[in-house]
């Protein structure tokens, strides 16, 4: 897939870039696969905010997409490439011998009419889900699970791919996309290749409205506000932070404090993820 760029007619486009959308084989989704989505404006069931900069937005539908590929040793072939407005990746829309249909995180490299299959003793190419004990070491997979029959829960954005890097035992060491090495039962499923849409970090929105179009509203610099409403508030002119460090608008350290709390999974986390150079 390629990145258009738009002759800039106005300022917003100077340096916006945008999908070509070569790859999409399908401009409308599948009727069956498909419910409405509400919205909530990042409120809870008190109307009260509980995520902030959420809310506006195009309407749009969320796609069933299937995570467990549970329907071992049935053929599917790929019908089409469709857009997903809720995620980073594009969809593989599979119809089966069986006359079900299904979608499916679409792998770079699949195209329609290719046929696909899960189970044990598949064949190794992309697209194909198999438990990572048939899984030979070395490969690139994604759509990981954590728990046996969960379904994917990980390496499921645009160009993302994890690889197995050894096998021990009921465990498997495999290396994240943010390069933590992490053990995952050799029982759990996962799908071979790599996610398509390789060019989604490549994309620059260009003006506050595209955001909007995401459902993404502003978020104000905490040293615009006054100190009642954020710890960096306030002061005449421009100040620094000061002694305490960053701050969220709640008191709570922040931008790189560490805040993970779950202790049960920590046996199972090889090597943490490295720091990526900026």
């Amino acid at each position: 897939m390629a990145v258009k760029k738009y002759k800039p007619i106005t300022p917003g486009q100077r340096g916006m870039t945008g999908y070509t959308f070569e790859e999409i084989t399908k401009s409308t989704p599948e009727r069956s696969l498909i419910v409405s989505m509400p919205r909530h404006g990042g409120r809870n069931v008190y109307g009260r905010v509980t995520v902030r900069h959420q809310g506006g937005g195009h309407k749009r539908f969320i796609r069933l997409v299937d995570f467990k590929r549970e329907k071992h040793g049935i053929p599917a072939k790929v019908a089409a490439i469709e857009y997903d407005p809720g995620r980073t990746a594009r969809l593989a829309l599979l119809f089966y011998v069986d006359g079900e249909k299904r979608y499916i995180i679409a792998p770079l490299g699949v195209k329609v009419g290719d046929t696909l299959l899960s189970g044990p003793g598949v064949e190794i190419r992309p697209g194909n889900c198999m438990p990572i004990a048939n899984i030979p070491v070395g490969t690139m997979v994604h759509n990981l699970e954590v728990k046996e029959g969960k379904g994917a829960q990980l390496v499921r954005s645009a160009g993302a791919a994890a690889q197995l890097l050894a096998k021990e035992g009921e465990f498997a060491q495999i290396r994240m996309p943010s390069g933590e090495v992490r053990l995952i039962r050799q029982t759990c499923y996962a799908t071979i290749g790599q996610v398509g849409n390789l060019d989604h970090s490549n994309i620059k929105l260009g003006k506050a409205g595209r955001s909007r179009h995401l459902g993404i509203r502003p978020g104000v610099r905490g040293s615009a506000m006054t100190p009642r409403d954020h710890p960096h508030g306030g002061g005449e002119g421009r100040q620094p932070i000061g002694k305490p460090g960053p701050r969220s608008p709640w008191g709570k350290p922040t931008l790189g404090y560490k805040t993970r709390t779950n202790k049960q999974t920590d046996k199972y986390i090889v090597r943490r993820r490295s720091k990526k150079s900026r």
